[in-house]
C-alpha cells in the first residue's frame, strides 16, 4: 500500500498527500486509535498513513492504518477536559508566533508553548511580528522579550510580515522541512505564509479595535506545501493552525516541568538534592540564578505557575 501525508482533517474526511504530490480525498476505514491514547482526532495533520488512492469523486480513498509518529505537538482537548488533541505530528520545527501588542502575547503563554515544544522533542523558534507598529513604551518591551528568549538559548527571529520584513530570514529556516505555525488569533500567521507563498491567498482579518486581539479566519489545521523559489532537495510544507487562546500542559508531571526550560535544566545538577523542584530548596542552583539574573524573572514566574496549576488542577489547565 502506499504512504501518503495528511494535509487536511474535516469532520470524517482527510486529504492525504501521495509520494509524487498528488492529492487523495479519503476516509479512515476500520479503528485507527492508538494504544492508551484519549485524543479527540486519532488522526492528525502531519501524520503518515497507509491508504487506498481516490479513483474518482464517487470512489473516494481510504486510510488502512497509521505510521508511527517521530513527534507531535498536542494541547488539552477545548471540549473534553482529559483528552488531548494533536495539533500535528512528524515535525522539524515549530514557530511561535508572538506580538508586543496589538494582540499582546503573555510571558506565560509562550513559556507554556515552548515547555509543550520541549517535552515532545520539537524544536522551536520564536518569531516576533508587528515590530513596525510599536510606541517607545511597546519598543522596550519587545527588546526585553528578545533578550529573555535569547538568553534563555532560544532563536528569535522579528517581523513586520505585512510589509514583508523579515520574511526571507524566515524562508530560509522553512526550506525543506515541514514546521508548526503557532500561536494567539492576530498575531499574523497567514500573513506571514501568504508573504512567503502568495498563491495559497489564505483568508485574514483585521484586529479587533475593541478588544485588540485577533479573530479566528483559520478553523483547523492544515498542511500548506509552500512554492519556495532554488532548488530544494526536499518538499517544503507549514501548518497553519486555528488561533490558540489558552494553552494547557498535558500528561506532564510536576517533577518534570524544570526540565523543559533549557537555562534550568542546565543547572540542575548543581542542586545539592537531586529531586529539587527549585521552590525554596536550601543549595537550588536555579534560585541562586534568579537571584543572579542568569535566569530571567519572568520564565521562573511562568514556572511556579505551571507547578501550581498541577498541584491544583492535575495535568489539564489553561493559561489565563
Amino acid at each position: 500500500m502506499p504512504i501518503g501525508l495528511i494535509l487536511r482533517s474535516t469532520g470524517s474526511r482527510y486529504l492525504v498527500r501521495g509520494e509524487g504530490g498528488e492529492h487523495h480525498v479519503c476516509v479512515a476505514k476500520g479503528s485507527l486509535r492508538i494504544k492508551g491514547w484519549k485524543s479527540t482526532n486519532p488522526v492528525a495533520v502531519g501524520d503518515r498513513v497507509e491508504y487506498e488512492p481516490q479513483v474518482d469523486d464517487d470512489h473516494i480513498g481510504a486510510i488502512l492504518e497509521l505510521q508511527d509518529r517521530t513527534n507531535y505537538v498536542v494541547r488539552r482537548s477545548v471540549n473534553l477536559s482529559h483528552h488531548k488533541h494533536v495539533l500535528a505530528a512528524n515535525l522539524d520545527q515549530m514557530l511561535l508566533m508572538v506580538t508586543v501588542a496589538r494582540p499582546r502575547t503573555s510571558f506565560g503563554f509562550i513559556d507554556r508553548m515552548l515547555v509543550t515544544a520541549e517535552a515532545y522533542q520539537v524544536p522551536a523558534v520564536i518569531v516576533v511580528n508587528k515590530i513596525d507598529d510599536l510606541d517607545e513604551e511597546e519598543q522596550e518591551e519587545l527588546l526585553d522579550l528578545v533578550d529573555t528568549y535569547q538568553e534563555a538559548g532560544y532563536r528569535v527571529l522579528m517581523t513586520a510580515a505585512l510589509k514583508g520584513k523579515g520574511v526571507q530570514e524566515v524562508i530560509a529556516l522553512l526550506a525543506g522541512k515541514v514546521t508548526l505555525v503557532a500561536g494567539h488569533s492576530g498575531v499574523g500567521k497567514s500573513t506571514l505564509i501568504n508573504a512567503i507563498d502568495p498563491d495559497l491567498e489564505l483568508w485574514t482579518e483585521e484586529i479587533s479595535e475593541s478588544s485588540e486581539k485577533g479573530q479566528h479566519t483559520t478553523t483547523n489545521a492544515e498542511m500548506y506545501e509552500l512554492k519556495l523559489n532554488g532548488d530544494h532537495e526536499k518538499p517544503t510544507f507549514i501548518i497553519d493552525t486555528p488561533g490558540i487562546k489558552g494553552f494547557g500542559l498535558v500528561d506532564m508531571r510536576v517533577e518534570e516541568i524544570g526540565d523543559q526550560f533549557p537555562e534550568m535544566f542546565a543547572r540542575k545538577g548543581d542542586c545539592r538534592f537531586n529531586d529539587c523542584l527549585h521552590k525554596d530548596e536550601p543549595g537550588c542552583a536555579v534560585l541562586k540564578g534568579v537571584e543572579e539574573g542568569e535566569i530571567a524573572a519572568s520564565r521562573y514566574n511562568s514556572y511556579l505557575d505551571m507547578l501550581k496549576g498541577v498541584d491544583e488542577d492535575g495535568p489539564y489547565r489553561l493559561d489565563r
